[in-house]
């Protein structure tokens, strides 16, 4: 049945009868979607959406309840290192010949150490892993250095050195997405390593590392199985953290591609140096080593004489790579940053107290969110949709926090959801994905409503992510409409 307002009894209350059957039927889109859905009516969904004008809510569901965020945890931490450090923070990386005459590269928590391009562009392909590297060392040359009585020392001290929060997984420290934590960080802490098969079945398998440093000792036992067979090849570490074997077969030819994280980055980052330098025809007596500093011990500092420095590019240029790519190492960093500038020390602890403050000033309660990690890797942080969204209407107005987050059908890890066109394009979000968690959040611009902020979370789902993801996008392409 249709029905038309008329406005002779007034404009408010037209307005007023027009906003509620709009409303309605938005409800009822957001339902059919989740009715029509067998995996839906067996995952705990939580959705709130809010008007950005007039903060009205128009949908809601579980919006109270915690949820697992995933990644949209990034969605705190990118704006309290926004609000905490501000636009103009940078990092500085420095190479120093100290009094006893070690070489040290000192970090200085900076994350664009590798071949990202920054700001983030669409498409754009990594350049040289050790493309900063290279440069420090060239620069180093150029001012003079031509020998190194002691060692070549990694020194990441500026954070005390806690590698893994304490909630992540084992299978975490063999994945990309869970490199360790060091305020000296190098090609985003990790190697990948090429694998290719041989020409014919039982030939032998080539593994090339990327960057080429020697860092890991690598037991091959991959086979080149027969032609048109699956790949499948297993990484593990063995003996020492720095030992590792591949195993499986690959087909005739094949190509395929492992990365593993580095366990010791600064130690990592000295072997780099050491060999870029000695490339350039740099004595060195001594032999690459890290430094770290324990949690609770005094920060002491490096000083000597200074070879080469580096800056990063702008804060909101390294906060776009976190959001758009949805990079965890980056996140986990800046959560550090903001302990050691705003609170007591670079500590994970440190950065989550100074996040409590923050969500106080958002109007959060004590008991609306346990917040674990930077990144949202930890299985025990948790918040409820509705302190996204009072975290996304706190931060519309910032221009600058917007052009951080993923384009709907367009770029980051959106880039292949929400397609597409225009009505993709009206959405602005931050992706979350774990085994039991699918997170959606961001701003939509609405045809009848204008700006819009929602939250999306789906725990607990009998299904693959990937088979979760097309309905989730599904309501946020509702709320456009």
């Amino acid at each position: 049945m249709r029905f038309r307002l008329t406005c002779r009894t007034g404009f408010s209350l037209c307005f007023l009868l027009a906003s509620i059957a709009c409303g309605a039927g938005l409800e009822a889109r957001i339902d059919a979607i989740l009715d029509a859905n067998a995996t839906a009516k067996r995952s705990f969904i939580g959705i709130h959406v809010v008007q950005l004008k007039s903060h009205r809510v128009l949908y809601e569901r579980n919006a109270d309840r915690f949820f697992l965020p995933a990644s949209n945890m990034k969605l705190f931490t990118t704006a309290l290192a926004l609000e905490q450090l501000g636009v103009d923070h940078r990092f500085i990386t420095r190479l120093i010949t100290d009094d006893s005459g070690n070489l040290i590269f000192v970090g200085g928590g900076d994350p664009t150490l590798s071949g990202r391009q920054y700001p983030y562009k669409k498409d754009a392909t990594k350049g040289p892993p050790l493309a900063a590297l290279e440069k420090l060392a060239d620069d180093a040359v150029e001012q003079g250095l031509t020998r190194v009585d002691g060692d070549v020392i990694g020194d990441d001290t500026l954070y005390p050195w806690v590698p893994y929060p304490p909630t992540w997984s084992q299978d975490d420290a063999m994945d990309s997405d869970g490199a360790p934590v060091s305020a000296l960080s190098l090609n985003d802490n990790v190697i990948s390593f090429r694998v290719r098969g041989g020409e014919k079945p039982g030939d032998p398998v080539e593994i090339v590392p990327t960057p080429e440093v020697e860092y890991f000792a690598i037991d091959n036992r991959i086979a080149t199985g027969e032609p048109k067979s699956a790949a499948h090849i297993r990484v593990v570490r063995t003996g020492n953290a720095r030992g590792l074997e591949f195993s499986g077969s690959v087909p005739p030819g094949g190509v395929f591609a492992e990365t593993v994280p580095v366990d010791d980055p600064a130690l990592f980052s000295a072997m780099a140096l050491y060999e870029a330098l000695t490339r350039r025809g740099v004595e060195i007596r001594g032999v690459p080593l890290a430094r770290h500093r324990a949690p609770g011990e005094e920060k002491t500092g490096v000083s000597g004489r200074l070879w080469a420095m580096r800056t990063s590019p702008a804060l909101p240029e390294i906060l776009q790579t976190v959001d758009k790519v949805s990079q965890n190492l980056h996140a986990e960093l800046m959560l550090r940053e903001v302990g050691l500038v705003k609170g007591t020390d670079g500590t994970r602890e440190a950065g989550l107290k100074v996040m409590e403050g923050f969500m106080r000033t958002i109007g959060a309660a004590p008991d609306e969110n346990r917040v674990d990690d930077g990144s949202g890797l930890s299985r025990n942080s948790q918040v409820t949709p509705k302190l996204v969204t009072r975290l996304l209407l706190h931060m519309a107005p910032n221009d600058v926090y917007l052009s951080l987050l993923p384009i709907g059908g367009e770029d980051g890890t959106l880039s292949h959801r929400l397609c597409c066109g225009v009505q993709a394009r009206n959405v602005v979000a931050k992706t979350g994905t774990l085994n039991r968690s699918v997170a959606l959040s961001g701003y939509a611009e609405s045809k009848t409503y204008g700006k819009l902020a929602f939250s999306i979370i789906v725990n607990n789902f009998p299904a693959r992510a990937v088979d979760v993801q097309p309905w989730v996008d599904k309501i946020a392409l509702a709320l456009t409409e």
